[in-house]
């Protein structure tokens, strides 16, 4: 279903600012961003406090930190989905069967994101920005990863095995949340996939299939974050993060491999089976 939410924010700092692209590379490497790395960021804007520059600065901050490493952002069009599951907002039934027919196909150059956030629309819109093709949970990648992670995304099961998510889990990447907690913290979706603990539902969303547009049914997961803050502050007892300011936000920095072993455990533990 489209979930039209905005991001949770976390803040917690009194540091007063303003904050500049220095200071934030500082806070990121005092966090542990490294040189060369691969790191998906869930962000907000608004936690970090006044930065200088905004958005943009945000986006020289971290590709300095990485270096020579890819940077990987969510650039999800959440409103590329059937009107029929819409509930931030409804629109009613009778305009479902126009918007199946009229709704433009998802254009990876073109579509916008959707509650997203700032930070990752600088991302879609640099140069040697990747894109990943599908229509609701699209992904998008700077750096010399940025094709191995967002080539071939699969339309069935867009958060699970054929996704960006399941190459930052092959590539050993990390996770940032830069100011969300882990209720926006996507990689505990493939690890609700690999829980087998969802249930399947069917969606709908707009494509172009050789060339023209089309309305396109697949199966996909039901993703259900409601219990992933609690699936957070188990991972952080367990040690699997590090926590640190940045800006005047909290972060919190993981492998995305061990933090979805341990989700997956945890879910399969916790979440009743599928169907029950």
């Amino acid at each position: 279903m489209a979930d039209h939410r905005g991001p949770t924010t976390v803040t917690g700092s009194e540091r007063p600012g303003p904050f500049s692209v220095d200071h934030l590379v500082g806070d990121l490497g005092a966090l542990g961003l490294e040189n060369g790395e691969t790191v998906l960021v869930h962000s907000s804007l608004s936690a970090l406090g006044y930065v200088i520059g905004g958005a943009h600065a945000v986006v020289l901050a971290l590709l300095e930190t990485l270096g020579q490493g890819t940077l990987v952002v969510p650039t999800h069009s959440s409103d590329l989905t059937d009107p029929g599951g819409w509930t931030h907002p409804a629109v009613p039934e009778a305009w479902w069967p126009t918007i199946r027919a009229t709704m433009p196909a998802f254009d990876a150059r073109l579509t916008p994101t959707r509650h997203m956030g700032a930070i990752p629309d600088v991302v879609r819109h640099a140069p040697a920005a990747l894109r990943s093709d599908h229509p609701t949970f699209s992904f998008c990648a700077v750096g010399p990863r940025a094709l191995a992670i967002t080539a071939n995304h699969a339309l069935a099961d867009g958060l699970g095995e054929h996704s960006p998510l399941a190459r930052l889990y092959d590539l050993d990447g990390r996770v940032l949340l830069l100011g969300v907690g882990h209720d926006r913290n996507t990689t505990l979706h493939l690890a609700e996939g690999r829980s087998g603990r969802a249930r399947r539902v069917s969606e709908g969303a707009p494509v172009r299939l050789d060339g023209q547009r089309a309305w396109v049914t697949f199966e996909t997961l039901d993703y259900d974050s409601s219990d992933f803050l609690e699936v957070g502050r188990a991972a952080g007892e367990r040690g699997l993060e590090t926590v640190g300011p940045v800006g005047a936000a909290i972060a919190r920095l993981m492998s995305v491999r061990a933090l979805v072993d341990f989700a997956t455990t945890w879910m399969q533990a916790h979440r009743p089976p599928r169907g029950s």
